[in-house]
């Protein structure tokens, strides 16, 4: 049984019993958090929602709060003596998926 759901502005595809890295979320370690945009839901069969189903659910706790690999922004503009250079590293949650209801 799987599920996409919606958070920070993608579409993630979640099961049961596996972990799947999302945006920030504010929380401790350890948290319980519920997604309620669930786009789809496939089970005994494959309910797609029209964006979403009304009243699914999935239900997950937070692992780990990290951060990604740093990214360095390097823009130039040739014979200008234009050149800025710049750092970002994405903060991530780790969420453990409990469970998917409908």
């Amino acid at each position: 049984m799987y599920a996409i759901i919606a958070t920070g502005g993608k579409q993630i595809r979640v099961e049961e019993g596996r972990y799947v890295d999302v945006d920030k979320i504010a929380g401790d370690e350890g948290a319980v958090i519920e997604f309620s945009e669930v786009l789809l839901v496939s089970g005994d069969g494959l309910t797609i929602g029209t964006p979403t189903i009304a009243g699914a659910k999935v239900v997950g706790k937070i692992q780990s709060q990290w951060k990604g690999p740093k990214v360095i922004v390097y823009k130039m503009r040739p014979k200008k003596h234009y050149r800025r250079k710049n750092g970002h590293r994405q903060h991530f949650t780790r969420v453990m998926i409990d469970k998917i209801s409908i």
